[in-house]
């Protein structure tokens, strides 16, 4: 049993935080055990570790982030997406069948990660199935919960990073059978997009999940072209969506799709129908002028949401930062498209990188009792002419705060090294 003293602020639900001034907070084997304005009798003879003026707060879920694009973020960002794809992203990739350096790569990724306070991420990797296989074993290693996947692409690619349908299925079977049984970090099924992967492919990988019970990450109706492309390589479905739908990708795990700009009806009923996640990555959405999601919208829709740093189409790896942008954007999609937007609150957003992300990994994302104690302290944000409350701390820490401004860690319970 561990006692710690702070201020302690969580996402109750979308619109309330709950904020705990001055209070104890008791962990259990690396699980919450209760949080206490006043510390009980049994505990009194523990020692209690104080954080003082210092805020903590849950730890945050990425779910949507390129470990392999780590190096070229903040770069080409003038560029708009196809063109930022082939000269930067493509290349990039391609240099995965090297090893080293794709431990060089990840090692330092997740070093980033860990600092930013991100300890549950969807991870795409490359085509390369043994260094994607390395970014795996040492997010199990540090006890990060995760989805990490092989991504699958056979048409429409650079020759260099397109794989053949038998090649493909059989790399993402051994890298199932190999990973199927991890605790923390799992595997997932991982088609780049649609218009990247022929139908054969997708009802193979269909099959892949059904056989091993795994799920499955996209880019979805990220952009119109992307939505009108998939829909004519692939005619007998209605949307994008419905696609992954009839290949037999849904329904075997989570589903997780990336960016869901542009939906149509159809999209969001069959993603609601499968409990999926859309996520939000507003930094990309910025830098290569996709478009802004629906948030408000879908929320009273009933779609899980999350959100994403979409390293590197996002050129930051805090997850905190997401969410201001996210309340910057809804903001910005309602001023000038009023009809059926507005804004969301910072509270939406907190939500979505916190509890509502978490909970694709189980018990995470709060610091509710039987909740993972990944948390992180951060520290007392007022002005010395102006106090502020722990709420407001941690909305200043989205804004405005670093991985320096994070003054401790625990990832279940532990601190990491």
């Amino acid at each position: 049993m561990k006692i710690y003293r702070a201020n302690i602020v969580y996402s109750r639900s979308r619109d309330d935080l709950a904020v705990f001034r001055d209070s104890y907070i008791a962990v259990e084997n690396g699980v919450v055990e209760g949080i206490y304005e006043q510390l009980p009798e049994k505990f009194a003879a523990l020692p209690v570790r104080n954080f003082g003026s210092g805020v903590m707060i849950p730890a945050f879920s990425d779910l949507h982030v390129h470990a392999p694009q780590y190096p070229q973020r903040g770069l080409g960002m003038d560029l708009l997406l196809e063109d930022w794809l082939n000269t930067y992203t493509f290349p990039q990739e391609a240099k995965y069948a090297d090893p080293a350096y794709a431990r060089a790569v990840y090692d330092a990724f997740l070093q980033d990660l860990i600092a930013n306070g991100t300890f549950h991420a969807c991870v795409f990797g490359t085509i390369h199935r043994e260094p994607t296989g390395y970014l795996l074993e040492q997010m199990e290693e540090a006890g990060l919960r995760a989805f990490v996947g092989k991504v699958n692409m056979d048409i429409h690619s650079p020759d260099y990073l397109c794989e053949t349908v038998e090649e493909s299925l059989r790399e993402t079977e051994t890298f199932l059978e190999k990973y199927a049984s991890n605790r923390f970090a799992k595997p997932i099924l991982t088609p780049r997009f649609a218009p990247t992967c022929s139908r054969e492919l997708l009802s193979g990988l269909g099959r892949l999940g059904a056989k091993y019970r795994t799920g499955v990450q996209t880019h979805l109706v990220e952009s119109l072209w992307e939505a009108a492309e998939a829909k004519r390589l692939n005619p007998d479905c209605s949307c994008d969506t419905q696609i992954y739908e009839k290949s037999g990708l849904l329904g075997n795990g989570p589903v997780v799709a990336a960016h869901f700009i542009f939906p149509e009806e159809e999209d969001i009923r069959i993603l609601k129908e499968y409990g999926g996640y859309a996520v939000q990555c507003p930094d990309a959405t910025v830098n290569v002028i996709a478009g802004i999601m629906r948030t408000a919208a879908l929320a009273e829709s009933g779609v899980n949401l999350a959100l994403g740093s979409d390293i590197a189409g996002g050129h930051l790896p805090g997850v905190y930062t997401q969410a201001a942008r996210s309340v910057q954007l809804s903001k910005l999609k309602w001023f000038y498209e009023p009809e059926g937007n507005k804004p969301v609150s910072f509270a939406n957003t907190f939500y979505m990188a916190t509890k509502e992300g978490g909970a694709l990994f189980g018990r995470t994302g709060s610091l509710e009792p039987g909740y993972a104690f990944d948390a992180l302290v951060i520290r007392d944000f007022s002005d010395p002419f102006r106090k502020i409350s722990p709420a407001e701390t941690v909305e200043r820490f989205c804004y405005t705060g670093g991985p320096a401004d994070i003054t401790a860690r625990f990832i279940g319970g532990r601190e990491p090294a």
